[in-house]
């Protein structure tokens, strides 16, 4: 770490210089970031998924001084992505400062497990250390101090642009120190990182979660559930992370009943809406054997999180909420018309302040005003409410909230009911626009078996246990549903296909109805 730190010296990074790292989760992403951030740069995580446009955009708005990439991922290949947008990559000499007309602040690009012309390799970059001192690096570690930017993240894109998330050392280290905590963390656990680093996920949640407590990091490329039960089975892991479809692919998996989870212990399902029985399900001994498994909730501008439940709280808490604030972090629901605090068991907007409130966004203070108000509360636009116990549990988007003829019908309730139907894999409710009522609820349904449940079938289940108004008007079976690279679904790509396919563009001008485009702003 130290010599990449020197490494990076001889090439111009200082003190808030920003380093992009663009990679899969490979010991050059772990080493990149602990090198950079030492020296008080500010590493900048690059999304994997991206492509020529979504790259152009981040690496110049971010500033990037410095660039560490891989060769590819899946479909996206970055050695042809950055000799398009850098073509003076050709003529330039490795090593020496770089001159690329649209990304001006780009000076070095360093490649990891391949050769590419203008650029030096990783290896190569480290050869250079011995040109800086040791002593050089130590005086500039010396100089950090705790507020200072140490991560860039860029949102994940599924409300509109991104932004750039400053978070500080303080953010990062006192929010992994927490989450450690309530995992009881230990230098017995040994973690299987699945999740992209490039995701608070990832890089909060996991890896510094780890550091703080001294448990072994056992870090994967990228997920793939045949991997992640070989790896269960081989490292003999005790915990790991993961949205809800990495649980749901390693249980469907035919190598599942073949994996010992006999180690394993605890870890956080989180990322989007978490349905309860799938959570009971791995905490099962005769299942994924996770028995303390936990929750938690927050966002990138939280670091990411703000709530969590812990390793010995009862199951149920730990299902069917979100947990308890974290500590030095105060939490508060209200109305998102008047801003006004709700009582225990209303609906409204979760609010935070405290020790992980990001500084803000990377040359957007209006973005930035925008979400964290005066007093410093950092406005979610998440849906929640708190219990009696201080518990909180998130019931929706504000923007995914449906609006049926003046009633407020939050998806998650009935995403929750329709996953208790023994045939169904995975669901998702959106609002379509409708012309009567301005919108209607649709369930889009992932059948374990295809075909096994017709649509009327399914709506009689609804309609036997839920309100008139909140039964579905339409049922889509899928086979998928649209993601970004961190295992969020876009909601909004969703409502764009189904308007599209049930031929509803007609009603989506209407006022009350939530169109795709009003959900990107």
């Amino acid at each position: 770490m130290d010599d990449f730190a020197r490494a990076l010296v001889s090439l111009g990074v200082r003190r808030g210089s920003k380093v992009a790292i663009w990679a899969t989760n490979v010991p050059a992403w772990f080493i990149t970031f602990w090198a950079a951030t030492k020296i008080g740069a500010v590493l900048v995580t690059v999304n994997t998924a991206y492509k020529i446009h979504e790259a152009e955009y981040l690496l110049r708005q971010s500033d990037t001084h410095t660039l560490v990439m891989i060769d590819h991922c899946l479909d996206s290949n970055y050695r042809e992505i950055i000799q398009t947008l850098c073509p003076e990559l050709a003529d330039a000499k490795p090593g020496s400062a770089l001159h690329c007309r649209k990304l001006p602040f780009l000076r070095n690009v360093i490649t990891v497990g391949f050769r590419m012309p203008g650029c030096l390799t990783f290896d190569e970059a480290m050869d250079r250390a011995n040109m800086v001192p040791r002593e050089q690096i130590l005086r500039m570690a010396a100089g950090v101090r705790p507020d200072d930017v140490c991560n860039m993240q860029y949102t994940s894109g599924t409300t509109g642009f991104p932004k750039g998330v400053m978070l500080t050392h303080y953010n990062v280290v006192n929010d992994g120190k927490c989450i450690g905590d309530r995992m009881d963390l230990s230098t017995a656990d040994r973690m299987m990182i699945q999740v992209p680093m490039f995701h608070c996920f990832g890089m909060v949640l996991s890896m510094t979660s780890c550091m703080t407590h001294g448990a072994t990091l056992c870090p994967m490329p990228y997920f793939s559930a045949k991997v992640s039960l070989a790896c269960i089975n081989q490292e003999r892991i005790t915990c790991f992370n993961g949205v809800p479809t990495m649980f749901i692919a390693m249980f469907n998996h035919p190598d599942y009943k073949k994996t010992d989870f006999s180690y394993m212990r605890t870890g956080i399902m989180a990322g989007s809406g978490c349905p309860p029985e799938l959570m009971r399900r791995a905490a099962q001994p005769d299942e994924m054997h996770m028995s303390d498994i936990v929750s938690v909730y927050g966002q990138t501008e939280s670091a990411p999180g703000s709530t969590m439940s812990a390793c010995g709280d009862p199951l149920d808490l730990r299902c069917n909420t979100v947990g308890y604030a974290f500590p030095h972090i105060e939490c508060k629901i209200i109305d998102p018309e008047t801003g006004e605090e709700v009582p225990d068991g209303v609906n409204g907007e979760f609010c935070s302040r405290g020790y992980n409130t990001m500084k803000g966004y990377y040359k957007m203070p209006e973005a930035t005003a925008a979400t964290v108000d005066k007093e410093g509360w950092l406005h979610s636009g998440d849906l929640a409410c708190r219990d009696e116990n201080g518990c909180y549990r998130i019931t929706g988007r504000l923007k995914d909230m449906i609006i049926r003829g003046g009633e407020n019908i939050y998806p998650k309730e009935i995403e929750e009911f329709i996953y208790t139907h023994p045939a169904v894999k995975d669901v998702q409710v959106i609002g379509v626009p409708d012309k009567k009522y301005g919108e209607e609820a649709m369930a889009c349904i992932i059948l374990k078996e295809p075909g096994s449940v017709t649509v009327e079938e399914m709506l009689d289940y609804i309609k036997a246990s839920m309100a008139r108004h909140k039964v579905p008007k339409y049922i889509d079976f899928v086979d998928a549903f649209p993601m970004n690279a961190a295992g969020k679904i876009l909601k909004y790509k969703m409502r764009e296909e189904a308007t599209e396919r049930f031929g509803l563009e007609g009603a989506a001008g209407i006022d009350t109805a939530q169109t795709a485009e009003q959900v990107k702003r």
